[in-house]
């Protein structure tokens, strides 16, 4: 297992691009950006290659779901928005050619049936699977707490394994957060255990607060313990809020988990 910085919460003092060297600099093995569109894909590209820096994951545009809507993936009526989002991705990523994607399900939109917006969704997955197994590039979905965001449709490892099923394509896999499951008072172990096999990416912060490891209740280590039981050998991309004091003081985790 390797660990990833993403760049959209960590090093945030400096300049997107900087951030790829920065993540570097303090012992990470590649990075992950939430959505990097605004800089043109050929200067993340380069910035990624003079850092010998593997892009490991970048989300599919998703709308207004981070200012409070519903997003893309779930809503009939935004189909055609979310047609011209996974263009977009799969131009972007032609470029600068991330190993995952992740596809943001998005809350229940008012007025609709959840039945209706899970197909909605599912057929979207599936669509978006097929469009980037040619680059070589897996489509993801990620599991979000409904404490931080209220109306989410995908909250569990139940609720994944029930997209998966549905899904039912060989380039579609899980996204587990460890902050979302223990923002739910889930136990890790169990999540892990339940996703075997199905995982293809993870991501990181304590809880409470969504702070670096060690600031928070989670016990790190015997997810990492059941993650190397689950078989899986992916990438771990820390994604919390390092606090007031900047990254680099937030990173008294690194040389511990890097020895795991």
């Amino acid at each position: 297992m390797k660990l990833c910085a993403n760049l959209s919460l960590l090093f945030s003092e400096l300049p997107l691009l900087e951030r790829i060297q920065a993540a570097a600099d303090a012992g990470f093995a590649g990075v992950e950006i939430q959505f990097p569109y605004e800089v043109p894909a050929a200067e993340l590209l380069d910035a990624l290659q003079r850092a010998a820096m593997p892009l490991v994951l970048i989300n599919l545009p998703a709308g207004d779901l981070m200012t409070g809507g519903p997003g893309l993936a779930a809503v009939p009526q935004r189909q055609g928005e979310f047609d011209a989002a996974l263009q977009q991705a799969l131009a972007y990523a032609a470029v600068v050619r991330p190993q995952c994607v992740n596809v943001l399900p998005g809350r229940l939109a008012e007025g609709l049936d959840r039945a209706a917006a899970l197909a909605t969704l599912t057929a979207n997955l599936r669509r978006a699977a097929e469009a980037f197994a040619p680059l070589g590039i897996r489509v993801l979905a990620e599991a979000i707490n409904p404490l931080d965001m209220p109306g989410f449709l995908v909250n569990t490892p139940e609720h994944l394994l029930a997209l998966i099923a549905a899904v039912e394509h060989a380039n579609f896999a899980a996204q587990l957060d460890f902050y979302h499951m223990a923002r739910q008072d889930l136990d890790l172990p169990t999540c892990i255990a339940a996703l075997a096999g199905h995982i293809g990416h993870v991501q990181f912060a304590d809880c409470p607060g969504r702070g670096a490891p060690g600031t928070g209740a989670v016990d790190f280590l015997a997810a990492w313990q059941a993650l190397a039981a689950s078989g899986y050998v992916g990438w771990l991309g820390a994604e919390y809020r390092p606090g007031g004091e900047g990254t680099a003081a937030s990173l008294g985790w690194l040389a511990e988990w890097r020895s795991w």
